[in-house]
C-alpha cells in the first residue's frame, strides 16, 4: 500500500480506533545504512514516542536484502524511537524483488534467517522484531524452511500473507495452509490476506488456526473495519459500520492535510484511496469518476465539498444511510 498509508492516513485510522498497531511504509535499505533524517521524514510518530496521537505503536518497517545494513538501519531507527522493526519479506513488485528486496528472498530461506538474525542480535531485547512473509515465490516449497529460519532467528512474531509472489493479489488468498504449520511460544504466527469484512476475519482465523490477523487493504476499503471485527468478535451486534457521509469527510480532511500541497501531484493520493474505497461505498465511485481527470488544487477541492454538500440535501440516499 506503498504510496497512502503515510503518517496522516494512520493518525486517522488509529483515531478511529481498533488497531493495536501499525507499521510504517517499506524503507528501502540498499548500499549504506538509511539515516536518521530518512525515518524521521517517513515516520514523524517517532518524535512522540514512536506512536500516533492516539496512542497506537507505530513499528519501522525495513526491506532489503543485506543483512548487516539492514541491523544497522534497525539500530537507528530504534534509537530515533521506533518501539519495533518490522521486516518485509512479501512485496510482490518486479522492481523490488530485482534489486534483491521483498519476496524474491523466499527463495532462500537462509537468507531470510540471516536478515531477521542479524536485526534480533543488534536491537535491545525488548525491541519487537517481526517478519512478514508470503507463502513463497512461486509455489509454498520453501514455506516450512522459511518459517523454521524466522523462528530459529529469535523474530517475536511472523506474519503470513497467504499467497505466493506469483498469486500477487489475486484471490483467493490460502489461510488455511498456515494450519499445519508449526507452532513455537515464543513467535507469534499472524495470518494476513483477502481480509476485507469482519466474515473474511473469521474465516482467516478459523482457517488457519491463528489467534491473530493484520488488515491491509482491507483497511483503506472499509475505514472502520478494526473496529467492525472487534465488534463482531465480541458479539456486539449493535455496531453500525462507518457511513459514506463521515467517511468522505476523512476523506476531505486526507486531501487537505495531506494530497493538496504538490501541484504536480495533487489528489493523486486521494484518488488511490477512493480506488480501495469504491469497494463498499458506491459513492466513492461517484467521487472518483469527478476527480479522476482534475489536477487543479482547487478543483479537486471544489468537487469533493460539492459531492460532500449533495449529500446533505434532502432525500440523498447516502445521508440517510
Amino acid at each position: 500500500m506503498e504510496g497512502v498509508i503515510d503518517h496522516r492516513m494512520r493518525r486517522m485510522l488509529t483515531a478511529l480506533g481498533g488497531y493495536d498497531r501499525c507499521v510504517t511504509e517499506f524503507v528501502r535499505v540498499t548500499n549504506t545504512r538509511v539515516p536518521l533524517k530518512v525515518f524521521r521524514r517517513l515516520c514523524p510518530e517517532l518524535d512522540q514516542g514512536g506512536v500516533t496521537e492516539s496512542g497506537t505503536p507505530v513499528y519501522v518497517q525495513l526491506l532489503g536484502g543485506n543483512p548487516s545494513l539492514i541491523a544497522a538501519s534497525a539500530q537507528v531507527a530504534v534509537r530515533a524511537g521506533a518501539p519495533g522493526i518490522d521486516l518485509n519479506f512479501g512485496c510482490p513488485t518486479k522492481t523490488v524483488n530485482r534489486h534483491d528486496g521483498g519476496s524474491v528472498l523466499l527463495k532462500e530461506p537462509h537468507r531470510v534467517g540471516d536478515i531477521v538474525a542479524a536485526v534480533r542480535d543488534a536491537v535491545d531485547p525488548d525491541i519487537p522484531v517481526c517478519a512478514k512473509i508470503r507463502l513463497g515465490f512461486e509455489d509454498s516449497d520453501n514455506l516450512l524452511s522459511n518459517v523454521q529460519a524466522v523462528y530459529q532467528a529469535g523474530a517475536n512474531e511472523i506474519c503470513i500473507h497467504a499467497r505466493t509472489k506469483i498469486n500477487g493479489y489475486k484471490p483467493p488468498a490460502y489461510w488455511s495452509v498456515l494450519q499445519d504449520l508449526p507452532r513455537t511460544p515464543h513467535t507469534r504466527l499472524i495470518v494476513n490476506g483477502e481480509i476485507w469484512t469482519p466474515e473474511d476475519a473469521d474465516s482467516a482465523l478459523r482457517q488457519s488456526g491463528c489467534e491473530h490477523l493484520m488488515i491491509g487493504r482491507g483497511g483503506l476499503a472499509q475505514p472502520d473495519l478494526a473496529l467492525q471485527i472487534r465488534a463482531q468478535r465480541s458479539s456486539r451486534a449493535h455496531y453500525h459500520p462507518l457511513p459514506w457521509t463521515e467517511t468522505v469527510a476523512l476523506v476531505d480532511r486526507f486531501y487537505h492535510d495531506n494530497d493538496s500541497g504538490n501541484l504536480k501531484y495533487a489528489g493523486n493520493r486521494t484518488k488511490q484511496w477512493l480506488g480501495y474505497l469504491r469497494k463498499f461505498y458506491p459513492d466513492a465511485q461517484t467521487l472518483f469518476e469527478s476527480i479522476k481527470r482534475l489536477s487543479d488544487i482547487h478543483d479537486i477541492s471544489k468537487t469533493i465539498r460539492l459531492h460532500r454538500k449533495t449529500l446533505e440535501q434532502p432525500g440523498s440516499l447516502s445521508a440517510a444511510a
